[in-house]
């Protein structure tokens, strides 16, 4: 969420989370350094400057940017995870 939408920063979205802000960052740091930060960016086949892309070049393009946007979404799904299992351990002292 944080790296999809410029105008959004750590605070906002960790509160839309229910996160400390701090550990989104890390989160965000992470996914930087191993590379499924770019996927978001990643929508344009780059063109080689000696000509066109072969079919299995672009094949092979469409494949990293496809895998990249997986560990993209899992690491989203692993966040919201994170957050219902957070909300729910709230909902469960407040009951008590």
């Amino acid at each position: 969420m944080y790296l999809s939408d410029p105008a959004r920063t750590y605070a906002s979205v960790a509160r839309d989370l229910g996160i400390n802000r701090e550990t989104l960052r890390l989160w965000v740091k992470e996914a930087r350094a191993d590379g499924t930060a770019g996927a978001m960016k990643a929508g344009l086949v780059k063109r080689p400057r000696n000509g066109p892309m072969s079919s299995n070049d672009v094949l092979e393009e469409e494949n990293k940017q496809l895998k990249a946007r997986i560990r993209e979404l899992e690491m989203e799904r692993d966040i919201l995870r994170r957050a219902a299992k957070y909300f729910a351990g709230e909902a469960c002292a407040v009951r008590r």
